[in-house]
């Protein structure tokens, strides 16, 4: 008898533990290089959204985990932008519009985090580049979804150098 029951709880595990599990069809953000990011640029202007983060940057990982994961951030982020996640503190060398940018051993990051940032290092920072030829606007912090969908949205939606931030802030509702 003990050995029936053995059996029943062995076949009952092996039957539960078996099934297929559910597909995991959470999209994931198709990050781009810069490199990459040029090339596009010849076929489609787009604003850029660069993640420019640490290894060592505990904020970074939440905002991977919680903004960069969001389904609805991915989605907009990927048919508006081209996505650029950038390691501020690489050693390699970076050339991004005709320029070389090396690593800086007196700042410990890599020049074209200065330049992005101007000067001004805090991480996470989200970095637009508008389609318009202006430069880089970066956003320093973690930025939760909602947060993230009234600046993606000011730019992805072309009003970014038409309608002054505060005007487009004043009558944007959040969806996100």
């Amino acid at each position: 008898m003990q050995k029936l029951i053995l059996f029943g709880i062995t076949a009952w595990l092996m039957f539960f533990s078996c099934g297929s599990k559910p597909a995991n069809d959470t999209p994931k953000l198709q990050w781009m290089s810069l490199k990459e990011v040029e090339l596009a640029m010849q076929k489609e202007k787009r604003p850029i959204l660069i993640d420019l983060y640490t290894d060592w940057c505990g904020w970074c990982k939440v905002m991977d985990k919680k903004t960069y994961t969001n389904k609805k951030v991915i989605e907009y982020l990927q048919d508006k932008f081209y996505p650029v996640k950038l390691d501020a503190e690489t050693r390699d060398r970076i050339t991004w519009n005709g320029k070389n940018y090396v690593f800086n051993s007196a700042y410990k990051t890599n020049e074209i985090a200065l330049y992005l940032t101007s000067g001004q290092l805090s991480y996470p920072t989200t970095v637009i580049i508008p389609t318009d030829g202006s430069g880089p606007q970066p956003i320093p912090g973690f930025l939760e979804p909602k947060d993230l969908e009234l600046i993606v949205k000011y730019f992805g939606e072309d009003k970014y150098g038409k309608v002054a931030f505060d005007q487009y802030q004043k009558g944007f509702k959040t969806s996100w």
